[in-house]
């Protein structure tokens, strides 16, 4: 197994609109944090008149940057990945001063699996990809072969799966998803919301599911020495970790633990877990 090589070398410079492709700008917001990497980055798609991807959090800050740097341009659309407050709360003011319609799994309008959004020289189509959360979307720009990964898939960590927002069997059923279109060359590059382009998604999104495998089986050999609780598996399982990330570990070991118990691998026991009989 391969060991998944992050993409760390990201040069941006905050609330400033910087162009990515001729028909892609972005603006990260400055709210960097452990599971924000450098911050939420907002995409720009088209010209004069434009599609917005994850609008951000709640900071006036941004939300005047965004509609600074698109003055005189028309913000037709306004896409979200998904429902955590570091991706969309920023939709709602940016949607008064413009009245661009907000699209995701929920909002004015509400997209599926295979929706297409359509603007001037752009065309996205909406792919559900569940796991981070139940709600999550990724949009896949045709123009330039590009998808939108959100929290899905990025550069600078692995994603945290939260139990009952995500589930792990769709995160895994997700990631073969996306593999397959990669696989069928539909998607060449991958702009998470987080950090860099992730320009190899095909060894990129194999690492990751090498990664959650290794995980589920680091589990099940720490549990083939005795019953124990999540944070005696975390402890085993990530050696060293740093204390900001114990909160985001724990919930992951929780949704691998949950997926291991619907494969009928592992059951629970008094607040403890142990390897089922078979």
């Amino acid at each position: 197994m391969g060991e998944i090589q992050f993409y760390k070398n990201f040069d941006f410079e905050y609330e400033v609109m910087e162009t990515v492709s001729p028909m892609i700008r972005r603006i990260v917001a400055r709210n960097p944090g452990p599971f924000t990497g450098t911050g939420t980055g907002t995409y720009v798609i088209g010209r004069g008149n434009v599609a917005i991807i994850d609008p951000g959090p709640s900071m006036s800050s941004h939300v005047e940057a965004i509609l600074h740097a698109l003055r005189g341009e028309t913000i037709d659309k306004i896409l979200i990945t998904h429902s955590h407050p570091d991706h969309y709360p920023a939709a709602d003011p940016v949607q008064r001063a413009s009245g661009a319609k907000i699209y995701g799994a929920w909002g004015d309008v509400r997209l599926r699996d295979g929706d297409t959004i359509e603007g001037p020289g752009w065309h996205f189509t909406a792919i559900a990809t569940p796991g981070h959360t139940s709600d999550h979307l990724s949009f896949a720009y045709e123009e330039e072969n590009v998808l939108f990964s959100g929290d899905h898939v990025m550069g600078w960590s692995t994603s945290v799966i939260l139990g009952g927002e995500g589930s792990l069997g769709d995160y895994m059923q997700s990631l073969d998803k996306v593999l397959a279109r990669v696989e069928a060359k539909k998607d060449h590059l991958y702009l998470p919301t987080h950090g860099a382009a992730v320009t190899d998604p095909r060894t990129h999104v194999r690492a990751f599911i090498d990664h959650r495998n290794a995980r589920s089986a680091a589990i099940v050999e720490r549990l083939r020495q005795s019953d124990a609780n999540v944070s005696e598996i975390v402890r085993a399982v990530y050696p060293g970790l740093s204390p900001s990330l114990q909160w985001g570990a724990g919930a992951t070991m929780e949704a691998h633990l949950q997926h291991l118990m619907e494969e009928g691998i592992v059951e629970p026991v008094g607040g403890r877990y142990h390897l089922k009989k078979r």
